[in-house]
């Protein structure tokens, strides 16, 4: 059974003691009295980090919208989830398998995808290992995974586990479930932490958080290095709740799609808000069908693994394939909205 990864670090300390989703609201000359506008973070470094990067954007928000932001920011993929399945959670930022069960399952829609200053399209799942030491490469990892400790990523994290899960370890008959000497899992910064100080032999991770890993600890980032990395990986995107009305979801898009564009010191100012974001260059309009590429590398994961599983009969298998062949249908019929 996975266990959750010790404190490593004076923010992973305050990421645990923050376990617990908790909301706060971003102060501002916002109308009082209204409701305010419930935004999720997917959790990248930790709670106290994550709620302190987004809360100057937000605020931003909140004046351009005339209402009250509060953040809802947690350690866990399964705390946020839970949090949106409450119907807690009004406006997120999500990646991967998350914003396609948001948009599938809780009646949410895209407004928005975040970009980067290299210009690509994605970002790209890695495994990262000690420089030194009898456990560095990925033939060696491959030949025998059981001596490995593995950190990973949460199940719904798509480079901490679904991509690596899909693109390396089944491909060469591993799961990554059951195979390894031990597992943790926790975030990106805790699952390169572990294994820099000696706690895990691997890590999931992927290139935008190693470089931001590589600021923050430039010691611990000095002693891993890049065994192994996937293909593009579609960045994350912005999520708003189908209750809210088409023009305040294109009020909210407008916003996005604007932030840091503009030229002087307002401009200014917002690139650094999303320079401290992971380095991001702002975010360019989109829709549901931004999701296409999650939903296949989810499809594509859950019948690699039915294929790959042990079954009673082969009834029982090709049971399970057409039940991941209809979902998968489904899906894209909500992503390309001929659903009802």
């Amino acid at each position: 059974m996975a266990r959750r990864l010790p404190p490593l670090a004076w923010r992973c300390v305050l990421a645990a003691l923050l376990a617990l989703p908790f909301a706060a609201p971003v102060q501002t000359a916002a109308a009082a009295g209204e409701a305010p506008l419930r935004f999720g973070i997917l959790p990248l470094g930790g709670a106290f980090e994550s709620r302190n990067d987004w809360e100057p954007l937000l605020a931003d928000l909140s004046r351009t919208i005339g209402r009250p932001v509060s953040v809802l920011s947690v350690n866990s993929y399964e705390a946020l989830e839970q949090a949106i399945q409450r119907d807690q959670v009004d406006m997120a930022f999500l990646s991967g398998k998350m914003a396609l069960d948001a948009v599938t399952q809780r009646r949410m829609n895209v407004v928005a995808q975040v970009t980067r200053h290299d210009g690509l399209p994605g970002y790209r799942a890695l495994l990262l290992a000690r420089k030194a030491g009898p456990r560095s490469t990925l033939k060696g990892l491959l030949a025998e995974p059981e001596r490995w400790r593995l950190a990973r990523g949460e199940s719904r994290s798509v480079s901490g586990f679904i991509v690596p899960q899909l693109q390396l370890f089944l491909p060469n008959h591993i799961v990554m479930e059951t195979r390894f000497a031990s597992e943790v899992v926790g975030t990106h910064q805790a699952t390169a932490l572990a294994v820099a100080n000696g706690e895990a032999d691997v890590a999931t991770n992927n290139t935008a958080d190693f470089e931001r890993f590589g600021v923050q600890f430039p010691v611990e980032a000095e002693r891993l290095h890049v065994i192994w990395e996937s293909e593009l990986i579609p960045h994350a995107q912005i999520v708003v709740r189908r209750d809210y009305r088409p023009e305040f979801q294109k009020k909210v898009q407008a916003f996005l799609v604007d932030y840091g564009r503009s030229k002087g010191p307002r401009g200014d100012a917002e690139r650094v808000v999303l320079k401290s974001l992971h380095d991001l260059a702002g975010f360019l309009p989109a829709d549901n069908t931004s999701l296409l590429p999650a939903a296949k590398l989810a499809y594509q994961l859950a019948r690699q693994s039915a294929m790959t599983s042990q079954w009673v009969n082969d009834a029982a298998r090709q049971a399970r394939l057409q039940r991941i062949e209809s979902g998968y249908a489904d899906q894209l019929a909500a992503l390309r909205g001929s659903a009802p």
